[in-house]
Protein backbone atom coordinates (compact mmCIF):
# COMPACT_ATOMS: atom_id res chain seq x y z
CA UNK A 1 0.00 0.00 0.00
CA UNK A 2 1.38 3.25 -1.09
CA UNK A 3 1.98 6.12 1.44
CA UNK A 4 -0.22 9.09 1.65
CA UNK A 5 0.96 12.31 3.33
CA UNK A 6 -1.48 14.17 5.51
CA UNK A 7 -2.79 17.34 4.64
CA UNK A 8 -2.43 20.64 5.81
CA UNK A 9 -0.16 21.49 8.92
CA UNK A 10 -0.38 17.93 10.43
CA UNK A 11 2.45 16.26 11.57
CA UNK A 12 1.79 13.36 9.44
CA UNK A 13 4.54 12.24 6.52
CA UNK A 14 5.62 10.24 4.51
CA UNK A 15 8.62 9.26 7.24
CA UNK A 16 11.58 8.28 4.66
CA UNK A 17 13.45 5.99 7.24
CA UNK A 18 10.05 5.57 9.87
CA UNK A 19 9.20 2.59 10.77
CA UNK A 20 5.35 0.98 11.71
CA UNK A 21 5.80 1.87 15.59
CA UNK A 22 6.79 5.50 13.95
CA UNK A 23 3.32 7.63 14.34
CA UNK A 24 4.19 9.65 11.42
CA UNK A 25 4.09 5.71 9.22
CA UNK A 26 0.91 5.54 10.88
CA UNK A 27 -0.86 7.94 9.72
CA UNK A 28 0.81 8.14 5.75
CA UNK A 29 -0.18 4.49 5.89
CA UNK A 30 -4.01 4.76 7.14
CA UNK A 31 -6.39 3.02 5.33
CA UNK A 32 -8.84 5.46 3.64
CA UNK A 33 -10.28 3.27 0.46
CA UNK A 34 -12.55 0.19 0.46
CA UNK A 35 -10.19 -1.77 -2.25
CA UNK A 36 -7.64 -1.49 0.79
CA UNK A 37 -9.97 -2.05 4.24
CA UNK A 38 -11.51 -5.09 1.81
CA UNK A 39 -7.17 -6.43 1.82
CA UNK A 40 -7.27 -6.58 5.82
CA UNK A 41 -11.16 -7.44 6.55
CA UNK A 42 -14.03 -9.75 4.78
CA UNK A 43 -16.40 -6.93 4.61
CA UNK A 44 -19.90 -7.50 4.99
CA UNK A 45 -22.81 -6.13 2.07
CA UNK A 46 -23.47 -3.55 4.53
CA UNK A 47 -19.71 -2.67 5.24
CA UNK A 48 -18.83 -2.69 1.86
CA UNK A 49 -21.72 -0.51 0.92
CA UNK A 50 -21.18 1.85 3.85
CA UNK A 51 -17.40 1.95 2.65
CA UNK A 52 -17.87 3.03 -1.10
CA UNK A 53 -20.47 5.52 -0.38
CA UNK A 54 -17.89 6.76 2.07
CA UNK A 55 -15.62 7.38 -0.42
CA UNK A 56 -18.28 9.85 -2.34
CA UNK A 57 -19.65 11.60 0.16
CA UNK A 58 -20.05 12.45 4.05
CA UNK A 59 -17.48 11.32 6.51
CA UNK A 60 -14.84 9.81 4.88
CA UNK A 61 -13.18 6.29 5.63
CA UNK A 62 -10.18 6.93 8.17
CA UNK A 63 -8.47 3.85 10.30
CA UNK A 64 -4.76 3.36 11.04
CA UNK A 65 -3.38 0.34 10.77
CA UNK A 66 -2.55 0.37 14.61
CA UNK A 67 -6.27 0.84 14.95
CA UNK A 68 -7.48 -1.79 12.27
CA UNK A 69 -5.66 -4.26 13.77
CA UNK A 70 -7.42 -4.20 17.13
CA UNK A 71 -10.25 -5.45 14.49
CA UNK A 72 -12.23 -8.46 14.12
CA UNK A 73 -10.97 -9.36 10.79
CA UNK A 74 -14.08 -11.96 10.08
CA UNK A 75 -16.79 -10.01 12.78
CA UNK A 76 -18.42 -7.24 11.61
CA UNK A 77 -20.13 -7.06 14.95
CA UNK A 78 -16.89 -6.62 16.40
CA UNK A 79 -17.02 -3.80 18.79
CA UNK A 80 -13.92 -2.05 17.05
CA UNK A 81 -15.45 -2.80 13.57
CA UNK A 82 -18.66 -0.71 14.13
CA UNK A 83 -17.03 1.85 15.90
CA UNK A 84 -15.08 2.80 12.30
CA UNK A 85 -16.26 1.20 9.16
CA UNK A 86 -18.81 2.73 7.61
CA UNK A 87 -21.89 0.96 6.89
CA UNK A 88 -25.07 1.28 4.77
CA UNK A 89 -27.20 1.81 7.79
CA UNK A 90 -25.44 5.73 7.88
CA UNK A 91 -27.87 6.74 5.17
CA UNK A 92 -30.96 6.22 7.73
CA UNK A 93 -32.42 9.24 8.47
CA UNK A 94 -34.39 8.66 11.92
CA UNK A 95 -36.50 11.87 13.54
CA UNK A 96 -34.21 13.35 15.86
CA UNK A 97 -31.10 13.73 13.86
CA UNK A 98 -28.60 16.91 13.39
CA UNK A 99 -26.46 17.92 11.33
CA UNK A 100 -24.71 19.96 14.09
CA UNK A 101 -26.17 17.94 17.70
CA UNK A 102 -24.45 20.61 19.81
CA UNK A 103 -25.19 23.93 18.18
CA UNK A 104 -22.10 25.04 17.91
CA UNK A 105 -22.66 26.85 14.75
CA UNK A 106 -24.85 28.91 16.69
CA UNK A 107 -22.58 29.10 19.70
CA UNK A 108 -19.41 30.27 17.52
CA UNK A 109 -18.06 33.40 18.70
CA UNK A 110 -14.88 33.74 16.63
CA UNK A 111 -13.33 32.04 13.85
CA UNK A 112 -12.39 28.27 15.67
CA UNK A 113 -13.70 29.38 18.62
CA UNK A 114 -17.23 28.13 20.32
CA UNK A 115 -18.69 29.30 23.63
CA UNK A 116 -21.48 27.62 25.21
CA UNK A 117 -20.36 27.80 28.81
CA UNK A 118 -19.43 31.04 31.33
CA UNK A 119 -16.25 30.09 31.95
CA UNK A 120 -14.88 27.98 29.74
CA UNK A 121 -14.18 28.20 25.05
CA UNK A 122 -13.92 25.43 22.86
CA UNK A 123 -11.22 26.07 20.27
CA UNK A 124 -11.28 24.35 17.27
CA UNK A 125 -7.41 23.33 16.11
CA UNK A 126 -7.83 20.65 13.59
CA UNK A 127 -10.29 19.31 11.10
CA UNK A 128 -8.04 15.66 11.33
CA UNK A 129 -8.19 13.05 13.07
CA UNK A 130 -6.61 9.82 13.24
CA UNK A 131 -9.06 7.59 12.82
CA UNK A 132 -13.58 8.81 11.49
CA UNK A 133 -15.29 7.48 14.54
CA UNK A 134 -19.32 6.68 12.71
CA UNK A 135 -20.55 8.68 15.59
CA UNK A 136 -18.57 11.64 15.49
CA UNK A 137 -20.37 14.77 16.45
CA UNK A 138 -18.32 16.70 14.15
CA UNK A 139 -19.02 14.54 10.88
CA UNK A 140 -19.87 17.66 9.20
CA UNK A 141 -16.12 19.09 9.80
CA UNK A 142 -13.74 16.09 10.11
CA UNK A 143 -11.57 15.06 7.67
CA UNK A 144 -11.37 18.21 5.62
CA UNK A 145 -8.20 18.64 3.63
CA UNK A 146 -7.91 22.31 4.71
CA UNK A 147 -6.67 21.91 8.30
CA UNK A 148 -5.26 24.10 10.85
CA UNK A 149 -4.27 27.76 9.76
CA UNK A 150 -0.88 29.09 10.45
CA UNK A 151 -0.69 30.83 13.56
CA UNK A 152 -2.22 34.22 12.81
CA UNK A 153 -5.37 32.31 11.76
CA UNK A 154 -6.32 32.01 15.71
CA UNK A 155 -5.63 35.77 16.45
CA UNK A 156 -9.80 36.05 16.29
CA UNK A 157 -10.00 33.62 18.87
CA UNK A 158 -7.30 34.76 21.14
CA UNK A 159 -8.69 38.55 20.55
CA UNK A 160 -12.17 37.14 22.40
CA UNK A 161 -10.65 35.06 24.58
CA UNK A 162 -8.09 38.22 26.18
CA UNK A 163 -11.17 40.60 26.60
CA UNK A 164 -13.64 38.57 28.21
CA UNK A 165 -11.54 37.69 31.73
CA UNK A 166 -14.70 35.59 32.83
CA UNK A 167 -13.23 32.47 30.84
CA UNK A 168 -10.47 30.62 32.94
CA UNK A 169 -10.40 27.52 30.51
CA UNK A 170 -10.06 26.67 27.10
CA UNK A 171 -10.46 23.18 26.10
CA UNK A 172 -8.56 22.45 22.62
CA UNK A 173 -10.32 20.23 20.57
CA UNK A 174 -11.02 19.50 16.57
CA UNK A 175 -10.36 17.37 14.76
CA UNK A 176 -7.68 15.79 16.96
CA UNK A 177 -5.04 18.36 18.37
CA UNK A 178 -2.51 15.77 18.90
CA UNK A 179 -2.00 15.50 14.68
CA UNK A 180 -0.26 18.86 15.02
CA UNK A 181 3.22 19.18 14.44
CA UNK A 182 4.73 19.21 17.76
CA UNK A 183 5.99 22.57 17.46
CA UNK A 184 3.33 24.26 16.05
CA UNK A 185 0.89 22.73 19.52
CA UNK A 186 3.56 24.28 21.68
CA UNK A 187 3.24 27.36 20.19
CA UNK A 188 -1.04 27.44 20.62
CA UNK A 189 -0.55 26.00 24.04
CA UNK A 190 1.89 28.98 24.65
CA UNK A 191 -0.69 31.70 23.04
CA UNK A 192 -3.00 30.78 25.58
CA UNK A 193 -1.12 30.76 28.52
CA UNK A 194 -0.29 34.37 27.48
CA UNK A 195 -3.68 35.33 28.22
CA UNK A 196 -3.48 35.65 31.96
CA UNK A 197 -6.75 34.95 33.45
CA UNK A 198 -6.79 31.08 31.38
CA UNK A 199 -6.15 28.96 34.30
CA UNK A 200 -6.55 25.85 33.11
CA UNK A 201 -6.15 24.30 29.46
CA UNK A 202 -7.52 20.92 28.17
CA UNK A 203 -6.38 18.88 25.29
CA UNK A 204 -9.19 16.22 24.23
CA UNK A 205 -7.62 13.80 22.04
CA UNK A 206 -8.72 10.11 21.05
CA UNK A 207 -4.73 9.67 20.46
CA UNK A 208 -3.64 7.23 23.05
CA UNK A 209 -6.57 4.91 21.80
CA UNK A 210 -6.12 5.60 18.01
CA UNK A 211 -2.69 6.29 17.51
CA UNK A 212 -0.74 5.99 20.91
CA UNK A 213 2.75 6.13 19.08
CA UNK A 214 1.92 9.94 18.79
CA UNK A 215 2.63 10.57 22.52
CA UNK A 216 6.19 10.67 22.13
CA UNK A 217 8.59 11.79 24.53
CA UNK A 218 9.68 15.09 22.52
CA UNK A 219 5.35 15.99 22.52
CA UNK A 220 5.37 15.56 26.80
CA UNK A 221 8.48 17.47 26.94
CA UNK A 222 7.02 20.37 24.79
CA UNK A 223 3.64 20.26 26.45
CA UNK A 224 4.38 19.97 30.19
CA UNK A 225 5.94 23.56 30.14
CA UNK A 226 2.06 25.03 29.81
CA UNK A 227 0.87 23.17 32.95
CA UNK A 228 -1.76 22.91 34.11
CA UNK A 229 -2.78 20.90 31.18
CA UNK A 230 -5.37 18.51 31.26
CA UNK A 231 -6.00 15.47 28.85
CA UNK A 232 -9.00 13.81 27.97
CA UNK A 233 -8.69 10.73 26.03
CA UNK A 234 -11.56 8.46 24.72
CA UNK A 235 -11.14 4.76 25.03
CA UNK A 236 -15.19 3.26 24.50
CA UNK A 237 -14.03 -0.32 24.77
CA UNK A 238 -11.61 -3.23 26.86
CA UNK A 239 -10.33 -3.75 23.66
CA UNK A 240 -8.50 -0.66 23.39
CA UNK A 241 -6.71 -1.08 26.46
CA UNK A 242 -3.86 -1.99 24.84
CA UNK A 243 -0.04 -2.22 25.80
CA UNK A 244 0.54 0.49 23.48
CA UNK A 245 -2.08 2.42 24.77
CA UNK A 246 -1.02 2.04 28.43
CA UNK A 247 2.57 3.16 27.61
CA UNK A 248 0.92 6.33 26.27
CA UNK A 249 -0.91 7.19 29.40
CA UNK A 250 1.61 6.06 31.41
CA UNK A 251 4.14 8.98 29.62
CA UNK A 252 1.31 11.25 30.07
CA UNK A 253 0.58 10.33 33.83
CA UNK A 254 4.18 10.46 34.77
CA UNK A 255 4.86 13.94 33.65
CA UNK A 256 2.11 15.40 35.37
CA UNK A 257 -0.74 15.45 33.32
CA UNK A 258 -4.09 14.30 34.94
CA UNK A 259 -5.44 12.20 32.67
CA UNK A 260 -9.56 11.96 32.52
CA UNK A 261 -11.72 9.64 29.92
CA UNK A 262 -14.72 10.25 28.28
CA UNK A 263 -16.36 7.32 27.03
CA UNK A 264 -19.44 7.13 24.70
CA UNK A 265 -22.42 4.97 25.51
CA UNK A 266 -22.89 2.89 21.40
CA UNK A 267 -25.02 0.54 20.93
CA UNK A 268 -23.52 -3.20 20.09
CA UNK A 269 -19.93 -1.95 21.68
CA UNK A 270 -20.29 -0.72 24.89
CA UNK A 271 -23.81 -1.20 26.29
CA UNK A 272 -23.30 -4.34 28.58
CA UNK A 273 -22.33 -3.85 32.24
CA UNK A 274 -19.66 -6.21 31.76
CA UNK A 275 -17.96 -4.77 29.04
CA UNK A 276 -18.40 -1.52 30.86
CA UNK A 277 -16.51 -2.47 34.39
CA UNK A 278 -13.77 -4.02 32.60
CA UNK A 279 -13.16 -0.53 30.27
CA UNK A 280 -13.83 1.74 33.85
CA UNK A 281 -11.29 -0.74 36.24
CA UNK A 282 -8.64 -1.21 33.43
CA UNK A 283 -8.06 2.51 33.44
CA UNK A 284 -8.27 3.44 36.86
CA UNK A 285 -5.53 0.64 36.77
CA UNK A 286 -3.74 3.26 34.55
CA UNK A 287 -4.21 5.98 36.44
CA UNK A 288 -7.01 7.60 34.08
CA UNK A 289 -9.86 8.60 35.64
CA UNK A 290 -13.43 7.52 34.23
CA UNK A 291 -15.14 11.03 33.77
CA UNK A 292 -18.34 11.03 31.55
CA UNK A 293 -19.92 8.37 30.02
CA UNK A 294 -21.92 10.34 26.81
CA UNK A 295 -25.00 9.44 26.01
CA UNK A 296 -23.98 9.38 22.33
CA UNK A 297 -25.61 12.71 19.68
CA UNK A 298 -27.82 12.12 17.39
CA UNK A 299 -25.82 12.71 14.85
CA UNK A 300 -27.06 12.49 11.44
CA UNK A 301 -26.10 8.69 10.28
CA UNK A 302 -25.27 7.01 13.18
CA UNK A 303 -28.41 6.21 14.71
CA UNK A 304 -27.68 2.58 14.20
CA UNK A 305 -25.23 3.31 16.84
CA UNK A 306 -27.08 5.09 19.30
CA UNK A 307 -29.39 3.74 22.97
CA UNK A 308 -32.15 5.25 23.96
CA UNK A 309 -31.90 7.18 27.16
CA UNK A 310 -33.06 4.69 29.55
CA UNK A 311 -30.66 2.35 28.34
CA UNK A 312 -27.48 4.26 30.09
CA UNK A 313 -29.36 4.97 33.01
CA UNK A 314 -29.95 1.18 33.28
CA UNK A 315 -26.21 0.58 32.90
CA UNK A 316 -25.12 3.13 35.89
CA UNK A 317 -27.63 1.12 38.07
CA UNK A 318 -25.97 -2.02 37.18
CA UNK A 319 -22.71 -0.48 38.02
CA UNK A 320 -23.36 1.44 41.02
CA UNK A 321 -22.36 0.00 44.35
CA UNK A 322 -20.20 -2.72 42.51
CA UNK A 323 -17.67 -0.55 41.14
CA UNK A 324 -15.54 1.92 43.15
CA UNK A 325 -16.72 5.37 42.93
CA UNK A 326 -13.19 6.50 41.25
CA UNK A 327 -14.09 3.90 38.69
CA UNK A 328 -17.45 5.41 37.81
CA UNK A 329 -18.02 8.39 35.68
CA UNK A 330 -20.87 11.02 35.42
CA UNK A 331 -23.68 9.71 32.84
CA UNK A 332 -24.64 12.67 31.05
CA UNK A 333 -26.73 13.66 27.81
CA UNK A 334 -25.05 16.75 26.07
CA UNK A 335 -28.29 18.55 25.67
CA UNK A 336 -29.29 19.04 21.57
CA UNK A 337 -28.90 22.43 20.31
CA UNK A 338 -26.02 23.96 22.62
CA UNK A 339 -28.03 24.01 25.85
CA UNK A 340 -25.03 22.24 27.87
CA UNK A 341 -25.01 18.86 29.74
CA UNK A 342 -27.28 17.32 31.70
CA UNK A 343 -26.70 14.41 34.18
CA UNK A 344 -28.75 11.09 34.65
CA UNK A 345 -28.90 8.63 36.83
CA UNK A 346 -30.91 5.93 38.57
CA UNK A 347 -33.07 7.63 41.38
CA UNK A 348 -32.53 6.23 44.93
CA UNK A 349 -35.06 7.75 46.86
CA UNK A 350 -38.20 5.58 46.91
CA UNK A 351 -40.39 8.07 49.12
CA UNK A 352 -40.41 11.14 50.62
CA UNK A 353 -43.08 12.76 53.44
CA UNK A 354 -42.63 14.90 56.53
CA UNK A 355 -38.80 15.11 56.79
CA UNK A 356 -38.06 11.66 56.12
CA UNK A 357 -36.96 9.83 52.58
CA UNK A 358 -36.52 6.50 51.87
CA UNK A 359 -33.53 5.28 50.13
CA UNK A 360 -32.90 2.07 48.00
CA UNK A 361 -29.14 1.43 48.04
CA UNK A 362 -28.09 -0.90 45.41
CA UNK A 363 -29.23 -4.40 45.86
CA UNK A 364 -30.28 -4.21 49.33
CA UNK A 365 -33.92 -3.13 51.46
CA UNK A 366 -35.00 0.71 51.38
CA UNK A 367 -33.66 2.45 54.37
CA UNK A 368 -34.97 5.95 56.13
CA UNK A 369 -33.20 8.88 55.81
CA UNK A 370 -34.81 11.58 58.63
CA UNK A 371 -34.49 15.06 57.93
CA UNK A 372 -32.93 17.21 61.01
CA UNK A 373 -35.53 19.64 62.89
CA UNK A 374 -36.20 23.08 60.90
Amino acid sequence: MAARSSPGRTAGSRGRTASRDDWRWQLGHAIETVAELARHLDLSREEREGALRAERQGLRLRITPYYLSLCDPHDPSCPIRRQVVPRSEETRAVPGDMVDPLGERAHRVAARLIRRYPDRALLLASAQCAVHCRFCTRSRLVGRRRDSPAPAGFEPAMRYLAQHPEIREVIVSGGDPLLLATDHLAALCARLRRIAHIEVLRLATRVPAALPSRVTAELVRALRRYHPIWVMTHFNHPRELTAAAEQACRRLVDAGFPVMNQTVLLRGVNDRASVLASLFRGLVRWRVRPYYFFQMDPVRGAAHLRTPLAAGVELMAALQGKLSGIALPKLVVDTPGGGGKVPLGPCYAVASAAGQTRLRPPGGASVAYVDPPA
